[in-house]
């Protein structure tokens, strides 16, 4: 049974003023309950030279995310629209309408020349309201009328809705799903990714996408040392098993007020555990919980760190995985990339 949270955000920079609730005046805090906010975008296709993202381009169809993962990094990006990092993340979503149109007129500039498209680069493409938007299928399906290779991130099962149209980039262009499993059991999963599909769920969606011909692989992230590090090398051997071909890791990276979100949830959810990853934070940043270097694939500091990594990179050889210089994301099969021709009249 899902338990409607009570609202909970902290405080956002670009507010002058913050309302607290009282608990003398109220015998309990409103509940955050979802909202959906449609609009019509003014583009859709976002460029960024950030080291900590591994890919040039991505299309986010959604704004806030009801999966509501206590460490998201995107949580920040919220504030920019006036709602909080907190329970407005998970309950406030907009809804880019005009997703589909906006990327066929980007495909349309000479300008765009086939560079794989990630989606999501903020938030999960294939959360719940996709069942009833379908706003990622649309754009697949310009991705797949112009051969745009596609690279998607994801923890949903409904992703499994779209493989004729992730197969058939994948024949005739290029498309990559990953699979994002931070854990190897789903009580860990349940307390961090709440209304996410559970982690067992995930590994059955690798196959399922593996079995129909997808190009797949799995993301261990974030890594959360004192809490999942000792999970992950189970997670790569799991989803090896069930066809994952790549995979990936980034160290947990907490921007403010991220730190103020993922710490509360950790406390409620995950008692006793909170001081030990304090302290690795500490140790494998330097204090700098914000740094965009350490959220970039696999780099950290130290000789746990190095450890860790020695660890990841020989099991990843040992399991049979890719490794990363035998595909670039960045510019695998731009050279699929198709404008379609308008027919002309034979009269």
């Amino acid at each position: 049974m899902i338990v409607v949270r009570p609202v909970s955000n902290p405080p956002n920079v670009f507010h002058r003023e913050t309302v607290e609730f009282d608990a003398d005046a109220q015998d309990a805090p409103p509940g955050a309950k979802l909202q959906v906010f449609e609009e019509r975008a003014r583009s859709i296709v976002t460029e960024n030279d950030s080291p900590d993202v591994g890919f040039r381009y991505s299309i986010n169809p959604y704004r806030g995310c009801t999966h509501g993962c206590a460490y998201c990094y995107a949580r920040p990006s919220h504030q920019y629209l006036g709602f909080g990092a907190g329970t407005d993340f998970d309950r406030n979503i907009v809804v880019k309408l005009n997703a589909p149109e906006l990327l066929r007129a980007r495909f349309a500039q000479r300008s765009w020349e086939g560079a794989m498209l990630a989606f999501s680069g903020n938030t999960d493409c294939y959360q719940p309201l996709e069942k009833r938007y379908e706003l990622t299928r649309r754009c697949l399906e310009v991705c797949a009328e112009h051969r745009n290779p596609v690279g998607v991130i994801t923890k949903s099962t409904l992703v499994l809705r779209d493989l004729d149209l992730l197969a058939r980039l994948s024949n005739e262009a290029r498309a990559t799903v990953f699979v994002s499993i931070a854990f190897d059991n789903d009580a860990d999963g349940l307390a961090l990714d709440p209304w996410a599909p559970k982690v067992s769920r995930r590994f059955e969606v690798i196959r399922a996408l593996s079995e129909a011909g997808v190009r797949v692989g799995v993301s261990t992230s974030p890594v959360i040392f004192g809490l999942n590090d000792s999970q992950v090398i189970a997670v790569l051997a799991r989803a090896r098993e069930a066809g994952a071909r790549r995979a990936f890791s980034t160290l947990l990276r907490l921007p403010s007020p991220l730190d103020e979100v993922f710490f509360s949830r950790v406390a409620e959810a995950l008692p006793g555990r909170a001081a030990r990853i304090e302290r690795s934070l500490v140790e494998l940043r330097g204090g700098r919980r914000d740094d965009s270097r350490f959220g970039h694939r696999m780099v950290g500091q130290g000789r746990r760190w190095d450890a860790f990594r020695a660890l990841y990179d020989s099991a990843c050889r040992r399991l049979g995985y890719e490794s990363s210089d035998e595909s670039n994301e960045r510019t695998a099969n731009e050279t699929t990339f198709r404008r379609p021709q308008r027919q002309g009249s034979l009269f």
